[in-house]
């Protein structure tokens, strides 16, 4: 690929990110995402085949290092702690989203609407996604000894992580707060370690913080 064809793709990309976040997927078309990007029409056809398959590469755009996050702190089982694991995950989550807001904002509210598209991204991403949650948890809860339905643990955590990106304008609105802010990051992220906390009886929180900042998350 030419500097030229990679500059016109990503182009394209970003054009359809802004338009797909700014007027849903349906309601933008070929021509209003041609010049957005200032190019031709059919170049979008002759990079990805059209609207759908553009639309399928905004969603692996997402999902591919959202879900590295998560399998890249799994890993790591084998020499820290679950918990710390969890945490360093999140904290990673988090700053993923905030930098990629819109395209995140647009993700999570197209995988709401009952489509083909969404049922293939939760077939394809969100079942690697509560795999990867599940092995990140379950030994923490374990070690404690305690018995509670992970699948209510992991479904309040994906609320947690998606409200302000999904809800940004209330965020920022009716709290004053910026989720793409590094303050807030820090300062949710702090707040989820504690919940999770509660909910584990895990004691490790403060060494997990420690661990989170050397590692640069």
């Amino acid at each position: 690929m030419t500097t030229q064809q990679g500059t016109t793709k990503e182009a394209i990309i970003e054009a359809a990110i802004e338009l797909f976040y700014a007027k849903g997927y349906k309601g933008t078309t070929i021509r209003d995402i041609a010049a957005e990007a200032k190019i031709n029409p059919a170049n979008i056809s002759y990079y990805f085949k059209g609207k759908q398959g553009l639309l399928e590469e905004c969603l692996i755009r997402f999902f591919e290092p959202y879900l590295k996050c998560l399998e890249e702190e799994v890993g790591k089982l084998d020499k820290d702690q679950a918990d710390i694991c969890l945490k360093r995950a999140i904290k990673r989550i988090l700053l993923f989203q905030s930098e990629h807001k819109l395209l995140a904002r647009f993700v999570w509210r197209e995988v709401s609407i009952d489509s083909q598209t969404s049922r293939e991204i939760i077939s394809s991403y969100l079942m690697k996604e509560r795999y990867f949650l599940k092995n990140l948890i379950l030994p923490t809860l374990k070690e404690q000894k305690i018995v509670f339905p992970i699948s209510m643990l992991i479904i309040q955590l994906k609320g947690i992580l998606m409200m302000p990106y999904v809800n940004s304008l209330y965020v920022s609105e009716v709290w004053g707060m910026g989720p793409q802010e590094p303050y807030f990051i820090d300062k949710y992220h702090l707040t989820i370690s504690k919940w999770l906390d509660s909910w584990t009886g895990s004691q490790t929180f403060l060494k997990s913080m420690e661990s989170t900042a050397s590692m640069g998350y």
